[in-house]
């Protein structure tokens, strides 16, 4: 009964979460997340763009680890397992270590922002980690086997990833390369799927965390995949809204859309 309960509740807080998903989706729509372009002095205080990155992102690629760490299930030492710690602590290892140092400039992060991102991020690390790693080689122990690399949900979502990994990394390069060292002024990205969409990162994060659910084939991995779609989808709006003020007849010009190719 108390394994059984185990897993009920699980299923039951990622019920929940879907739910708060779903309304941060509608309250972005209204109430700008204040970073980045968004940035305003109503979130109050800030800290430094590079140390509220490490900050935000390096609980979950923790997280993780320390979860696959101490697994007392043998499962886990398969292959399948292997793939989906690299390929999530991938991501996580370039978005903690790797991308917020080569963010230019010395612009600020609201706390508050921060502090909200960490929660996020220390309940999906555990999200994504206990179910892969305590719970699937407890309740599934025949899923995740040598037989599931060849499965074409396992190679659709690793492809998948693939993609969207690139896509996020090599546009996070564009916008990072608008301007040259002193120059201030604002330029519409145009290289990579700038030609497309306004937010061509979240493309690719998007993608990314769909392949992961994919891959994994897991109600835990769609919960993350929903929960970037409702935490981005709605800032890619928002971007898309304040490119369209500031470069009106370019953005005419291109038929921009705002995160989904010729769709959205």
């Amino acid at each position: 009964m108390e394994q059984i309960y185990t897993l009920a509740f699980f299923y039951n807080f990622l019920f929940v979460m879907a739910i708060i998903g779903a309304i941060v989706f509608v309250s972005l729509y209204f109430v700008d997340a204040g970073y980045g372009k968004m940035r305003t002095e109503k979130w109050g205080p800030g800290i430094n763009n590079k140390v509220g990155w490490f900050l935000m992102e390096a609980p979950v690629f923790l997280i993780v680890l320390w979860l696959y760490a101490i697994s007392p299930f043998p499962e886990t030492r398969r292959v399948p397992y292997w793939v989906f710690l690299i390929f999530f602590e991938s991501h996580y290892f370039q978005r903690s270590f790797i991308f917020p140092f080569l963010m230019k400039g010395n612009n600020k992060m609201p706390i508050a922002i921060m502090i909200l991102s960490v929660l996020w991020n220390i309940i999906n690390g555990y999200i994504q980690g206990y179910w892969l790693f305590h719970l699937a080689p407890q309740y599934c122990p025949d899923l995740y086997t040598e037989a599931w690399l060849r499965d074409p949900r396992f190679i659709t979502g690793a492809v998948l990833f693939g993609v969207g990994m690139i896509i996020n990394i090599h546009s996070d390069h564009v916008i990072r390369h608008l301007r040259k060292p002193g120059d201030t002024n604002h330029y519409l990205p145009k290289q990579g799927l700038y030609r497309y969409v306004t937010s061509a990162n979240y493309l690719g994060e998007i993608t990314e965390w769909f392949g992961f659910a994919i891959m994994t084939w897991s109600a835990a991995g769609a919960l993350f995949w929903w929960f970037s779609c409702c935490n981005l989808v709605p800032r890619a709006n928002a971007i898309y809204n304040r490119y369209a003020e500031e470069f009106p007849d370019e953005f005419d010009r291109k038929k921009l859309k705002r995160i989904i190719p010729f769709i959205y």
